[in-house]
């Protein structure tokens, strides 16, 4: 389950788009976002919406 410990890792896919995923303690992906997105702010905003806090 993820916890407070996870990372949030903010990249671009091969298709240049801005994607996240969240890494759990032990190095598992635990979520991912499900589309691209051209502007890195429309990436973060859903990561917020997907437990993401700055």
């Amino acid at each position: 389950m993820a916890g407070y410990d996870d990372k949030w890792e903010f990249y671009k896919d091969t298709q240049i788009k801005w994607r996240w995923r969240r890494i759990a303690s032990n190095g598992q992906i635990v979520g991912s976002a499900s589309q691209g997105y051209i502007n890195k702010q429309d990436c973060v905003d859903n990561a917020k919406r997907n437990g993401y806090k700055e």
